[in-house]
């Protein structure tokens, strides 16, 4: 086959193919890793335990990072270690919130880091209570939480969807 003008003419026009210029695309997709990093960590989601059945509430506030007391049917734990029995609150021994309060100012004491000192130092408790769980429980519960100095006490609850009033 022999070189015609128009092959040679065709064949520098191939070799012309402009380039991608990738520096403007990783920047874009350096700015996107970057706001999804920042906007991952404002969502905090508490998990409650499988066997506990939270009550359900219309809630507009999202849950700050507290301490956190889970009160199943049957145990009390404090940052996850038990600390108390259900029924032996319930029977009304005054002892039975000994171990609370006493967990609670270790909770204090134990500052690790400044995730660990804005928990401690915000003076709130969040208290995560089945369903089935007697308010006489809770309310000795509350007021070990207040006696030993934190203020705020809140109730988690499963957010329910706001109903639109029907025309």
């Amino acid at each position: 086959m022999r070189n015609t003008r128009r092959i040679k003419r065709m064949s520098r026009n191939r070799l012309k193919i402009t380039k991608m210029n990738l520096t403007s695309l990783m920047d874009v997709f350096t700015i996107l890793v970057f706001f999804l990093l920042v906007n991952s960590g404002s969502v905090e989601i508490m998990e409650s335990p499988k066997d506990m059945i939270l009550p359900e509430a219309r809630v507009d506030t999202k849950p700050r990072e507290t301490v956190v007391i889970f009160v199943s049917p049957e145990d009390v734990l404090v940052q996850g270690r038990i600390v108390a029995r259900v029924d032996d609150i319930l029977e009304g021994e005054s002892s039975a919130v000994d171990p609370i309060t006493m967990r609670l100012a270790e909770v204090r004491e134990n500052i690790v880091g400044p995730s660990t000192l804005a928990v401690a130092g915000s003076q709130e408790i969040t208290i995560l209570a089945d369903k089935s769980v007697p308010f006489i429980v809770i309310r000795k519960i509350m007021s070990a939480c207040t006696g030993e100095g934190y203020e705020n006490v809140s109730l988690a609850v499963i957010q329910k969807e706001s109903q639109v009033a029907a025309l």
